[in-house]
């Protein structure tokens, strides 16, 4: 650290404080009576005020700079503006000690012998507050919430904003050690550090420490001996010290000084930090320097004295005549106002100079004074070693650090020998003051530099040897060597060189020349010397010859490369020079001073800082390589060049056929295509081969320089390689040029080749045309079909012969992708692919031609009407679906349809569906009844389906009576099907069919139609059933009142058995059948009346055919003529009879009747020939079923009423009544048949 004085003035009055304007232009004194304002440039007095009647003794300036502060013997304060004008004044009791504005807030406070007061601007009042004892000096927080008071009885009180005590702290010297001066520090960063300390005393480490401490006391030794380490500092040194303001930003450190000799530091808390510094002066003012980096301190001693945050102190700013009563530091800047008893006013700047050392790329530099910190330049790795004292001068070597202290010497050592450890510990102390302008250290010794004189001593302290030098030492440093025996350079004043061991007494001169040495450095192989001599030259000198090698002007300082012998840089006028060889300099940019030079890296120290800056080599590269120096250019290349560069290397050496540098070179770029050349070259040389324009044609190639080197491939004889290598690369024009009028079969190679090359670069119609002129039809149409082409396509089907199938194949496919199923079908007739064809349709869905195709071939049938049903099962036809199936002969995949369709309608109460889809199943499984080995399976299903289907078509009628509002149905309807039902629910109930709504029905109907006795036997059995919820009501209701109903039934509604003409009962527990001869009834499908229609049976041995022809046969009748009329039809059979009624006591069927009727078992009618012949056509309905059943023949009792029958599903109908269904939905009720439809 060194002082200068800036300007110094002197007054007549003693000057008891001082500020700053918060600008530092201006400097306020308190002299006298008087404020004097000085300029802080020159020193020279701007204005004194006059204000006060007796002597000032504190003056302060507001943070924001608009006022400022003084107070006075005269029990006033007066604040002023900064034009220098006062604008308001207040008083105390007693005189007044001294004033401070709050920074923030810039309330300010003012303290007395016996009050203190607080006086904001934004208040017209002034708050005092009483005090036990005289106020000697006062401070703010940095935050502007608290206010410390220091009291001529050594109390310090902390006070809020509002004057409210908070914290008291007593200290142990009471009144006799009374604070005389108090000051926060202005930078809250120092509570860990004080924490730190703590801890350090204690023998502890902080492992949350942002550095760690190594001790330089006493303690060092058990720490030593303990292996204590040295923490490393991160990189995120900012980004940590952030995070340490945020945590202690309440944490303000109070320093205190009294009369009682004594430096102290207390926290906000009061509590101590530390111990007392003992000071040997009565301390008058207390302030701090540089944001809290150091304390300035002054009094008795009549001197101002630097310490450091911690309170070591570091050295004098200025000695003065008289005690020292106020010292501040200029606002962020490095100089100090000192005022003392005697009057005089000082002005001093500090110049701090650095303090560092260098060792390859370890660096060692003093920080805070007291610290010093090494850093490794390459690994950015940091460690701090904290001295507690002040640093003087710093040496380091290899695995040594030597750190000069006032009263001593301190030597660490690294931990081990690892070049990225950074772990120092204490090795050795050397507990003597040295006075030195230099210090080297070595493994075992160290050496100082005193003028002309440089001492080695050992670490003990005892001086081994000594040499006296000619002219004043410049320039020290440690070359290397075993340890105990390491070489010094050294460079004089008066141009001398020398070579020192320090185990040798005699110094070897190694040249001398006429200019002062500044810098010095050997080469790695010592044979060459760089000097930067006092005129800003590089002079470098071969050591051996002593001769100068070449020079370069405008150089500060210079380094030879630790890694490559022939190259320097030398630095000067902002910028920095490489030298490579004897090759002309590299100038770039750079401030700053070069101290080292290791591979690509320069070490540069800038003002305090040093950095290690990344120099590409580029330029000494190119500087070799145009010299076809590989080799030498490599090895340049290793200390740190670009890709490009490293890329530029390998082709300069690859064409200079340099392998084994082309191949290092490529391997560093990693470029695996020409380490793959290289390494075909090496097998081919370690084959024989040794053409060298073979080797350099495949370089050529590789490089794109494919002209020479087909000129290199047709000198060798290889023309085929270079036909090869134009093809590979498209360049057909090139490679017909170079083939000339050769083989047609090459050419067609070539075409074929070119159009690939058109292909892959997305010219496709270029492709097809040279591949269509190759016969490559195949591509030809992949590319076209891949594009949509379809002229193009049909153009290649066209020209094609019907033997080419595979490319015709290939066409139709193209088609059937492009939606062209025209020109698909072409194609495939070209070729006779018949079954394709019907694929296509099928896939087209174009059935019409399908089917065309399936009637002139029959072997396709299954193929078109598979698809069809499915497509018509996807589309929701169902029915069609199943008709499908049926054609195609797939008769399980049409029955499991119809079993689908069936369960589905019952599922969703669509009985009438159900009916619909049962008799289907009926008519299906008759269909396969014609299979002998399937005949009783089928028959069996096919009765039962029929029973089925009979069933749900009259439960549909009761189903929608009950859930429908409305009923278009005649309530005789109603009770027949009721009927019809329960005689046929006496065994198992179908799924879907309530026997509750039946009973329900048939009571309701029966007691409207007058059938009380069994509406009662209805309402009975409900009794015992289980009731839907929304019956319960309607049948309770109806069971109670049809008990007032009389006990019989109306005699209208029995049945009449045509056969025997038995009246039946309304519940019939033989079913639907005659109680007397068991013949079954027959039942319309609309009414459900028993119709007037008895079934007969042929006479064994008449046929079917032969029944009809005998019943067709017109037999004359006697007064019957115009009686009745027939009308048949292929839609239905109808017979229309007269109103006459005429005898029928001369029919042979009647008497048939009358003869085999009674008994328990049934009887059939069995008519024979000569009956039959009786029959008249209109009289006889015929139910002609399929093979293997039957035909059914009925005979009309009542010839008068007209029946119908539906000729499909032979089902009986009143013929007005199907004429009614019929035009109401234009088909079958029962059979959906459409009437103008064909019968199935």
């Amino acid at each position: 650290m060194r002082v200068v004085l800036t300007w110094r003035d002197k007054v007549e009055h003693c000057i008891y404080d001082l500020a700053f304007k918060p600008d530092g232009t201006q400097l306020i004194l308190a002299a006298g009576n008087r404020l004097l304002v000085y300029d802080t440039s020159d020193g020279s007095l701007l204005q004194p005020l006059k204000g006060h009647k007796d002597t000032v003794y504190c003056v302060a300036y507001a943070k924001d700079g608009k006022r400022f502060a003084s107070g006075s013997a005269d029990k006033n304060v007066i604040i002023w503006t900064s034009k220098l004008e006062g604008i308001l004044k207040y008083t105390h009791n007693d005189s007044i000690q001294c004033v401070s504005y709050n920074p923030v807030t810039h309330q300010l406070a003012s303290g007395s012998s016996s009050d203190f007061a607080l006086w904001s601007p934004e208040q017209k009042s002034i708050s005092k507050h009483k005090s036990s004892s005289k106020i000697t000096c006062c401070s703010w927080t940095n935050d502007g919430q608290y206010l410390a008071l220091g009291m001529f009885n050594g109390i310090i009180s902390i006070r809020n904003k509002n004057g409210d005590e908070k914290v008291k702290i007593e200290r142990p010297g009471g009144s006799l050690s009374p604070v005389w001066s108090i000051c926060w520090n202005p930078s809250s960063r120092w509570e860990s550090f004080w924490i730190n300390r703590e801890n350090e005393d204690a023998e502890e480490i902080i492992a949350n420490s942002y550095y760690q401490d190594i001790p330089s006391t006493l303690k060092s030794a058990v720490y030593s001996s303990q292996g204590s380490e040295a923490e490393e500092e991160e990189q995120e040194e900012e980004d940590d010290s952030l995070r340490d303001d945020n945590l202690e930003e309440h944490n303000d450190i109070l320093a205190v000084a009294d009369w009682g000799q004594k430096l102290s530091f207390y926290q906000l808390s009061g509590k101590q930090i530390g111990k007392d510094r003992s000071l040997n002066f009565n301390a008058c003012c207390i302030s701090y320097f540089t944001k809290g980096e150091y304390i300035l301190l002054g009094g008795s001693d009549k001197q101002v004295s630097l310490f450091t945050k911690d309170g070591v102190r570091l050295g004098t700013v200025g000695e003065q005549n008289s005690w020292v009563w106020t010292c501040r530091a200029k606002p962020d800047s490095n100089y100090v106002a000192v005022g003392c008893q005697d009057g005089t006013i000082s002005f001093y700047q500090l110049i701090f100079s650095t303090v560092h050392g260098l060792y390859k790329n370890r660096y060692a530099y003093r920080d805070s004074m007291t610290d010093v910190i090494v850093q490794h330049l390459i690994t950015e790795q940091k460690v701090r070693i904290k001295c507690k004292e002040l640093v003087k001068k710093i040496a380091i070597c290899k695995n040594r650090l030597a750190i000069q202290l006032p009263e001593k010497i301190l030597i660490y050592e690294l931990y081990s020998d690892d070049s990225s450890d950074m772990h120092y510990r204490v090795k050795e102390k050397m507990v003597k003051k040295f006075e030195c302008n230099l210090l080297v250290v070595c493994a075992d010794h160290i050496v100082l530099c005193q003028e002309k004189r440089l001492q080695c001593l050992s670490f003990s302290g005892v001086k081994e040897r000594e040499w006296q030098m000619e002219s004043l030492i410049r320039y020290i440093k440690v070359i290397g060597g075993p340890p105990g025996r390491e070489g010094l350079l050294v460079g004089l004043k008066n141009g001398q060189i020398l070579k020192i061991f320090v185990d040798n007494p005699f110094a070897i001169v190694l040249l001398k020349q006429a200019t002062a040495v500044r810098c010095l450095d050997m080469s790695a192989s010592r044979k060459k010397l760089a000097v930067v001599d006092e005129n800003d030259t590089c002079l470098v000198y071969d050591i051996h010859t002593k001769e100068l090698l070449f020079q370069e002007p405008n150089a500060n300082s210079v380094a030879w490369n630790t890694q490559c012998e022939d190259m320097l840089c030398f630095s000067g006028g902002g910028y920095l020079n490489i030298k490579a060889s004897t090759f002309p300099v590299h100038q770039q940019k750079l401030q700053g001073f070069v101290v080292g030079y290791n591979g690509s890296k320069i070490f540069c120290l800038h003002a305090f800082a040093m950095s290690a800056v990344e120099v590409p080599q580029s330029t000494p590269m190119y500087q070799y390589l145009d010299r076809k120096m590989f080799k030498e250019a490599y090895q340049i290349a290793c200390l740190g060049v670009t890709d490009t560069d490293w890329r530029e290397l390998a082709m300069e050496a690859l064409e200079g056929l340099e392998f084994e540098t082309a191949k290092k070179a490529f391997t560093r770029v990693q470029d695996l295509r020409y380490l793959e050349l290289i390494n075909s070259i090496e097998e081919r040389k370690k084959r024989g081969e040794t053409n060298n324009d073979l080797f350099l044609a495949d370089v050529f190639s590789y490089q794109g320089k494919f002209h020479e080197a087909a000129k290199l491939y047709k000198k060798s004889g290889h023309e085929n390689l270079a036909l090869d290598m134009y093809t590979d690369l498209r360049m057909f024009e090139y490679a017909k040029d170079f083939l000339g009028s050769g083989d047609p079969k090459e050419t067609r190679m070539l075409i074929t080749k070119q159009a690939d090359w058109a292909r892959n670069i997305n010219e496709p119609k270029n492709a097809v045309e040279m591949y269509i002129s190759a016969g490559e039809y195949v591509k030809a149409i992949e590319i076209s079909g891949d594009h949509g082409w379809v002229d193009t396509l049909i153009d290649i089907a066209r020209k094609l012969d019907r033997a080419e199938r595979e490319p015709l194949l290939m066409c139709a496919r193209y088609f059937k992708k492009l939606d062209n199923p025209g020109y698909a079908a072409e194609t495939y007739l070209k070729i006779g692919d018949l079954k394709s064809l019907v694929q296509l349709h099928v896939e087209t869905q174009h059935w019409d031609e399908a089917f065309a195709l399936g009637e002139k071939h029959p072997e396709f049938k299954e193929d078109i009407y598979m698809p069809y049903a499915q497509w018509l099962a996807e589309n929701d036809r169902f029915e069609e679906s199943q008709k499908a199936f049926h054609k195609a002969g797939r008769q399980k995949e049409a029955v499991r349809v119809l079993e689908q369709l069936t369960d589905n309608a019952v599922e969703e109460s669509r009985f009438n569906d159900a009916a619909y889809y049962y008799w289907m199943l009926s008519m299906q499984c008759l269909d396969i009844a014609q299979d002998a080995a399937q005949k009783d399976a089928m028959l069996s299903k096919f009765h039962y389906f029929q029973h089925l289907a009979e069933m749900y078509h009259g439960y549909h009628t009761i189903h929608r009576y009950t859930e429908e509002p409305f009923s278009s149905h005649r309530p005789e309807t109603l009770f027949n099907i009721s009927r019809f039902l329960l005689h046929n629910l006496s065994k198992d109930t179908p799924v879907g069919i309530s026997k509750v709504i039946t009973l329900f029905t048939l009571a309701k109907q029966s007691k409207a139609l007058g059938a009380y006795k069994l509406a009662r036997d209805a309402y009975e059995k409900l009794r015992g059933l289980r009731i839907p919820a929304r019956f319960q009501k309607s049948i309770e209701l109806g069971s109670i009142t049809i008990r007032a109903k009389p006990f019989h039934d109306n005699e209208e509604l029995v049945p009449l058995c045509y056969r025997c003409s038995t009246n039946n009962p309304l519940l019939n527990n033989l079913g639907n059948v005659c109680i007397n001869c068991r013949q079954p009834f027959v039942f319309s499908a609309s009414s459900y009346e028993v119709l007037h229609l008895v079934e007969f049976y042929l006479e064994k041995g008449i046929t079917d055919e032969e029944a009809v022809s005998l019943i067709d046969l017109e037999v004359p009748r006697h007064k019957r003529e115009n009686r009745c009329q027939e009308i048949t039809s292929n839609n239905s059979q109808t017979l229309r009879l007269d109103e006459t009624v005429g005898c029928m006591g001369d029919d042979p069927f009647t008497a048939k009747l009358s003869f085999e009727q009674g008994g328990s078992e049934f009887v059939p009618v069995v008519v024979s020939r000569s009956v039959l012949r009786s029959m008249s056509r209109r009289d006889v309905l015929i139910k002609r079923w399929p093979p293997p059943l039957r035909w059914q023949y009925f005979r009309s009792l009542l010839p008068e009423a007209s029946i119908t029958m539906c000729p499909s599903c032979f089902q009986m109908f009143h013929s007005e009544d199907y004429e009614l269904l019929v035009l109401q939905h234009t088909r079958c009720p029962y059979c959906r048949r459409p009437i103008d439809g064909p019968s199935l």
